[in-house]
């Protein structure tokens, strides 16, 4: 561990990007480290449709290629690796990689993604990689003139069987629902209704994929009969969701019934400096936009954490005489009544005695670890440390005492 980071990003998709960008934008040393390629699962689907700006235009892997580019062009170190386990104590975050590699920094924001839902149907796992796929835009090209089966009926799953048809010479979706209902979105279902290429199985879940060395049929079973046919495919292709890869982040970070993390609007997660962007948040979208816009939020709220931590170090911690700490707030009169008689205090030490002034809205992270609930606190800080403190009612006689009861503190 050579180096800390100002601001480390587990995670290089949309939003670990964005993160990445707004990070270094900002003028703060930032990395982004990712397993594989950045761009997470928008880097594997062709067709995006829904990112604004961008219609008709170019590929979920296009855009990825832009969004890190944009990050490497502020000065974003990506860096590759995979995150294995995580240290959350103390000022400096730290995190290691499965190669032993150790990454130090002052934040953390998490963006890991999520990765497609396994179903564990007799036949997928055994013929993974082998006709059963997860991913139209990695595997597409492997079906062409041949017949393939979807199973999802989502906004994933029309939009990757919308591209299947482009190469394979038939496209059949499995929907559990009544037919003509499907649980995309509008503008893609009726596209999909038109295209000549899609077929469709209604009321229907599958049942079993067939096959020694490749996926030779599937089994369906009608929910409502029951009845059970197969159906001869070359492929067969899942769109039912996803999983975050939150595994390696139990009882470090609350997560909630799901596996997703748990954070509030600024990404904050339950450990101070960490936060977390993108599909592994628990949220009620998952979509690049989404993602891009956690990453912006979570990097601007780690700068304004950053700025919160640096500026009570300077004001309060290094400082070598003891310390007069004023929690205060301009709308709240005797917070400002209280500064004038700290301010007097001060000035009688004769240079024995600072004064530091904290307004609790721009400083909410330094108040609530304090335990700030009044306004106007002051604390007395000698050596980094507590020595006394003073909630509310802040007068003469008060100041007097606590700077009496302080071994070091003197007043006139």
């Amino acid at each position: 561990m050579e180096q800390v980071y100002d601001i480390l990003v587990v995670g290089g998709g949309p939003g670990g990007l964005a993160a990445g960008i707004y990070g270094s934008r900002a003028r703060l040393k930032t990395a982004v480290i990712e397993k594989g390629r950045p761009g997470g699962q928008a880097a594997t689907t062709e067709e995006m449709e829904n990112y604004p700006g961008f219609f008709g235009k170019t590929t979920g892997p296009d855009i990825m290629k832009q969004f890190a580019a944009h990050a490497q062009h502020f000065g974003t170190e990506i860096i590759q690796g995979n995150v294995v386990s995580l240290e959350l104590e103390g000022p400096v975050k730290k995190v290691v990689t499965s190669k032993g590699q150790v990454y130090a920094a002052h934040c953390l924001i998490l963006a890991p993604g999520a990765e497609p839902r396994s179903l564990n149907i007799p036949g997928e796992g055994k013929l993974r990689g082998k006709g059963v796929s997860y991913c139209a835009t990695c595997d597409a090209d492997f079906f062409e003139d041949l017949d393939v089966a979807v199973v999802g009926n989502g906004d994933a799953a029309i939009e990757e069987a919308m591209y299947l048809t482009k190469f394979a010479n038939e496209v059949t979706i499995i929907v559990i629902h009544d037919e003509g209902v499907l649980d995309c979105n509008k503008a893609s279902a009726e596209k999909a209704f038109k295209n000549q290429k899609i077929k469709w199985i209604w009321s229907s879940v599958l049942e079993e994929i067939v096959g020694d060395e490749l996926v030779e049929s599937v089994r369906i079973k009608n929910i409502k009969s029951g009845e059970i046919t197969e159906k001869e495919v070359n492929g067969v292709f899942f769109f039912v969701g996803t999983v975050p890869k939150t595994e390696f982040l139990k009882g470090r970070v609350e997560l909630d019934q799901h596996n997703y993390i748990v954070t509030n609007e600024l990404m904050e997660t339950s450990v101070p400096g960490v936060y977390a962007a993108g599909d592994a948040r628990q949220k009620y979208l998952r979509q690049v936009v989404t993602a891009a816009a956690d990453g912006a939020i979570a990097a601007v709220a780690a700068e304004k954490y950053l700025a919160e931590l640096e500026s009570f170090r300077e004001q309060v911690l290094e400082v070598e005489t003891p310390v007069l700490l004023a929690f205060w707030a301009p709308q709240v009169e005797e917070s400002i009544a209280a500064i004038g008689i700290l301010e007097a205090a001060v000035a009688q030490s004769g240079g024995r005695l600072a004064l530091a002034k904290l307004d609790t809205y721009r400083n909410k992270k330094t108040a609530d670890a304090y335990q700030v609930q009044a306004i106007p606190t002051v604390l007395l800080f000698e050596d980094g440390q507590v020595k006394g403190r003073i909630d509310r009612n802040v007068t003469r006689e008060a100041v007097e005492a606590l700077l009496q009861s302080a071994s070091g503190a003197t007043a006139s």
